[in-house]
């Protein structure tokens, strides 16, 4: 069940990197509130972003048993960690934003993925 709810609260993360990519301004979510409307370029990069973000749902419900795994069990387990320090660090890093809308979206958003993806791992 917790793979499902960080599946879930990742998805958020998901749907709102494909409105900042496509243009809508929301920018203030992500890179300290840099830009309302994110450059083209950065867009680019924002692609792979979600690309991989695509991928960490498929290994959080693999771990949690719900979809058929690709790798071993054990190298699954390693990248549900990795990801989950990630989460851990880039919860440290939303809440201490210059962006309000980060702080107040993103760290909740990325606090809940990261305990998810804990709990999921180990």
């Amino acid at each position: 069940m917790v793979a499902i709810i960080g599946a879930g609260t990742f998805s958020i993360v998901i749907v709102l990197s494909i409105l900042i990519i496509c243009g809508l301004p929301l920018g203030e979510l992500t890179m300290g509130g840099q830009y309302k409307i994110f450059p083209k370029k950065l867009r680019i990069i924002l692609v792979t972003q979600l690309i991989l973000q695509i991928f960490f749902v498929v290994i959080i419900l693999q771990m949690g048993g719900f979809i058929p795994l690709w790798f071993s069990k054990n190298v699954t387990k390693i990248i549900c960690i990795v990801m989950a320090v990630y989460l851990s660090v880039n919860t440290v890093m939303n809440f201490i934003s210059n962006s309000k809308k980060e702080k107040y979206i993103m760290t909740p958003l990325s606090f809940v993925s990261a305990i998810c993806f804990w709990i999921t791992a180990l």
